[in-house]
């Protein structure tokens, strides 16, 4: 009898499950694409232990294997997790020593191609280290010693850790900006991006790339960051999940509404010079030297009705941040002025003059702030040389 009610309940749970599946929404398109991006994973690594050593002759095991990344072109995260889907590395074992063969073969290391622009960390979040560069090599998990004398002949364990790999996307330029003023339209018609384009706010939900390419075919890419919204440096919304992407762009280009901005009803309303201050503070909060950093507005939206009027009404203020900054409120009132090299007011959308400007005059400040740290370089070179020089003796 028992067994009879256990059963009528569990079809009775199925079925609603089924029922309740079946009513429910299918999942948006825009979620499907943003599972598609990956930028962060964890994964397990396992040196090789080392072999054992021949006590009889003094013979020494091998070492145990390391596991070394190398940085590779055009790879993503997601092949990466294709390759090792368990998520588990795990490095040959060193040979041990034996009558024929005093000396252990050393165990071979595994070498694991992964995305240029990877940061590792271990279990404790402290940094191993960075790849860069195309083929620059990094181990993050140190094969054991052999057996010898002095740890008694028995092969030492390899490092078995778990790591972190964060990807931070390597563009000339970041586009910064809160949801809707106009970044992914910027984008499409400044490049040969594709970013989806829509009159609600978060059209954005992962980042995308495009290459300006100009007439003598140099390629400059800018990369286009979902949009942040009021406390993403302590991860509210989508948070630093993607504001990590700007930190190893060359070059920040703000993107504001000249008709400011508004979330949602429940919200209070942002006048784009609100915009700019809470950009800068966001920026700040989450990394102060981001603030240093060359940097570029561009004030979208300027066909809309009463524009000019609005800019007219901030563009002093918007000239001397440092001054303006000082009558807000401490909550939002940045401690550091972001310093903008260049402000462009533009409309993305109805004039291919003005992003022709913007495509311009981005190059001009590449250009210009890449000569200043030639200069710089070449300066400290030069007095570090002059420190190093060697010299006679002195008569006196």
């Amino acid at each position: 009898m028992f067994c009879f009610h256990k059963k009528l309940l569990i079809q009775t749970i199925v079925r609603q499950y089924s029922s309740s599946k079946k009513d429910s929404k299918p999942i948006r398109n825009y979620l499907k694409q943003n599972s598609k991006f990956l930028d962060s994973l964890r994964i397990h690594v396992k040196a090789g232990t080392g072999g054992f050593g021949f006590p009889r002759y003094g013979g020494e095991g091998g070492k145990g294997g390391d596991v070394c990344f190398v940085a590779t072109e055009g790879m993503t995260l997601k092949d990466f997790l294709r390759k090792y889907p368990l998520k588990k590395i795990r490095a040959e074992t060193g040979g041990d020593s034996h009558s024929r063969r005093i000396l252990g073969q050393n165990g071979e290391d595994k070498k694991v191609n992964v995305p240029t622009g990877i940061t590792v960390y271990d279990d404790k979040n402290v940094l191993i280290g960075e790849l860069n560069e195309p083929d620059s090599e990094l181990i993050v998990g140190k094969g054991g010693d052999g057996g010898n004398k002095t740890n008694g002949y028995c092969g030492l364990r390899g490092e078995s850790k778990s790591i972190k790999l964060e990807l931070k996307l390597i563009a000339d330029i970041g586009l910064v900006g809160f949801p809707n003023a106009g970044k992914s339209t910027l984008l499409k018609a400044i490049s040969n991006a594709k970013p989806k384009i829509a009159s609600y706010p978060f059209t954005t939900i992962r980042p995308n790339i495009g290459v300006m390419t100009y007439e003598d075919l140099r390629q400059i890419s800018m990369a286009d960051l979902p949009g942040l919204i009021e406390g993403a440096h302590c991860n509210i919304g989508m948070g630093h999940r993607f504001l990590r992407h700007v930190e190893r762009t060359k070059l920040l280009l703000l993107v504001v509404d000249i008709n400011g901005f508004q979330l949602n009803p429940k919200l209070k309303f942002r006048s784009c010079l609100d915009t700019v201050v809470l950009l800068n503070k966001e920026l700040e909060l989450y990394k102060e030297e981001l603030l240093d950093k060359p940097a570029m507005l561009v004030i979208n939206k300027m066909d809309t009705e009463g524009a000019k009027e609005k800019y007219l009404e901030i563009k002093n203020q918007l000239e001397n941040l440092d001054d303006a900054i000082l009558s807000y409120p401490d909550e939002i009132k940045p401690s550091k002025a972001i310093k903008f090299d260049k402000i462009l007011k533009i409309s993305a959308k109805d004039q291919p003059d003005d992003v022709q400007r913007v495509k311009l005059t981005v190059r001009e400040l590449l250009d210009v702030n890449e000569e200043l740290n030639n200069n710089e370089e070449y300066k400290s070179l030069k007095s570090i040389k002059e420190q190093l020089r060697e010299r006679g003796p002195v008569l006196i």
